[in-house]
């Protein structure tokens, strides 16, 4: 079997076995989700180093929830300094200055992503959002997490703080293949990551379908109409989602 061959059939093999493992939960963030938005909240994604890629995953994307804000910061994320962005995740001062930007509050759902689910800022910033009377739904590699211990004061790791977790199926160091010389490669998290947060926008849609409640979506910029659709749901939150307009 050639590697090409092997990721793919192991990608599969874990995006089933996570469709019937984590079934439930998905349907419960989906859940949470769709109350938020019933109620006029918030929904914050947030991510360090490659978790920012699904903090972006949902957001202002075709089909996406318009009420959705990433948490971002250029020092936590890999364009400015990769290396450095891994040092940042780890110093725990970040948490007041992102709530200083990003007012989590009562009502409001934060999804924060972290694969081994170890380091100061998404562990303190869970428990900073759970503390505001938000509700914090972690998305991690329970396999790596639970083989390393925490890299904060608290002594916590993110599954340990959030109030739903979710399981990505990833294997301890998420690269998955392991070539002639021993060396591992092809990383799982994010394909399986970004399968997870699709599959619960689109049972959050159907929610507000079946239960009748106002939700805003984009459509794409690339179809007729689309811009006309998302430059109104634009104005409606761009005073709320920095970085929308």
């Amino acid at each position: 079997m050639s590697a090409i061959d092997f990721y793919f059939s192991n990608l599969n093999a874990i995006l089933t076995r996570t469709l019937e493992t984590q079934k439930d939960g998905m349907e419960a963030a989906s859940r949470k989700i769709a109350d938020c938005m019933r109620e006029g909240g918030m929904v914050y994604t947030f991510g360090t180093g490659h978790g920012h890629l699904l903090a972006l995953e949902i957001f202002y994307r075709a089909g996406g929830m318009a009420c959705l804000c990433p948490i971002l910061d250029e020092k936590l994320m890999l364009h400015i300094s990769a290396a450095g962005s891994t040092l940042e995740e780890r110093d725990e001062g970040w948490v007041d200055k992102l709530m200083e930007k990003y007012p989590i509050k009562a009502g409001d759902v934060l999804i924060d992503m972290s694969n081994s689910g170890r380091n100061a800022v998404p562990v303190l910033l869970a428990m900073e959002a759970r503390k505001r009377g938000a509700y914090v739904i972690a998305l991690t590699s329970m396999q790596h997490t639970q083989a390393v211990t925490s890299r904060n004061s608290l002594n916590l790791r993110l599954f340990e703080v959030a109030d739903l977790v979710l399981d990505n199926g990833g294997v301890l160091g998420d690269a998955s293949y392991q070539a002639a010389d021993g060396s591992m490669v092809g990383a799982t998290s994010t394909a399986v990551g970004a399968a997870m947060l699709q599959s619960i926008v689109c049972r959050v849609k159907e929610l507000s379908v079946e239960e009748g409640f106002a939700a805003d979506f984009f459509k794409s910029s690339n179809v007729d109409g689309g811009d006309e659709w998302n430059d109104r749901l634009i104005e409606k939150y761009r005073a709320s989602i920095p970085g929308l307009a």
